[in-house]
């Protein structure tokens, strides 16, 4: 096993850099660690060329680079795209991926089961945060699978966040995951309708948060996105509203799958989409606000 203290040592490749591979990609770099990259669009990896980090042309070139290989792709297909890359199965061998994006459970234990048989080791290790907790190391990590498999990924994960949890065997820590990002829209509309009605009524805006933190209806990212939503400035997203409804759309499959009654969801599933229609899909995901109370800008 990987001792924890030759961080500075170890080889890791992350496939994917969009907004929070590139950001942990520059964490895992400024820690000490030979880091390279791939994308299917070569510029965003190129453009992380000036933090010390080396893009690679192709995905079986970056993994042949690597000790460990995480994936910060944005969906199953993209992994599975990705895998079936000519070479792939001989550059995988022998070395430990590690699932980080948001995929279903079931789409998980297959990627497991996949990663298997051409001789990889395998875990899933989703997260709660954004970047800027991926540039501090401070991201909540969630793995999923064999124990042992964990512990010789803890000197990459624990740079990017303190302590990750074990969840228990693939596919329970990417169901942790969507339950979560699900509570993001949820959370996100609800006060988006509250914020509406009582700016609409002529309510104190700050009288409104001073109750509400004092109540038990409160959570932090309230205040978190209070001044975007008031200030009506969505831009530079650490999570845009086009991947939320990727998210969203996900935790329906899987709740429909598992007998859930998903009704509650609806209604937000079509405000994040009447955004997106709207031409909202690359701005911060708060631009849900806009959606549901078009008038307060």
């Amino acid at each position: 096993m990987l001792e924890k203290g030759v961080i500075n040592k170890m080889r890791v490749t992350l496939l994917g850099t969009g907004l929070m591979g590139s950001a942990m990609a520059r964490r895992l770099c400024a820690e000490g660690a030979n880091v390279t990259v791939w994308n299917r669009t070569a510029q965003r990896a190129e453009a992380l060329r000036e933090y010390g980090i080396t893009p690679c042309r192709s995905a079986v070139e970056a993994v042949v680079a690597a000790e460990v290989v995480l994936l910060t792709l944005s969906n199953a297909d993209a992994i599975e795209s990705m895998l079936a890359s000519e070479g792939m199965t001989e550059a995988v061998r022998g070395r430990l991926l590690v699932q980080m994006g948001t995929i279903a459970p079931e789409e998980s234990r297959a990627l497991a089961a996949k990663i298997k048989t051409l001789g990889a080791a395998f875990i899933e290790a989703p997260v709660l945060g954004s970047i800027p907790e991926a540039l501090k190391g401070t991201l909540l990590i969630m793995t999923g699978g064999d124990e042992a498999v964990v512990e010789r990924a803890l000197p990459v994960l624990e740079m990017l966040g303190k302590q990750p949890r074990h969840i228990g065997a693939v596919g329970q820590a990417a169901a942790l995951k969507l339950a979560l990002n699900q509570l993001i829209a949820s959370l996100t509309a609800a006060f988006s309708l509250s914020l509406g009605l009582v700016r609409r009524e002529g309510v104190d805006v700050k009288t409104f948060m001073d109750v509400l933190r004092k109540s038990a209806l409160y959570a932090p990212t309230f205040d978190k996105k209070l001044a975007r939503e008031i200030e009506w400035n969505f831009s530079n997203p650490n999570f845009p509203l086009k991947h939320l409804l990727k998210d969203v759309d996900l935790f329906r499959q899987v709740a429909a799958a598992d007998g859930l009654d998903d009704r509650p969801l609806e209604g937000i599933r079509a405000a994040i989409a009447a955004g997106i229609a709207a031409g909202f899909g690359e701005l911060d995901y708060s631009v849900l606000y806009a959606v549901i109370d078009p008038q307060s800008r």
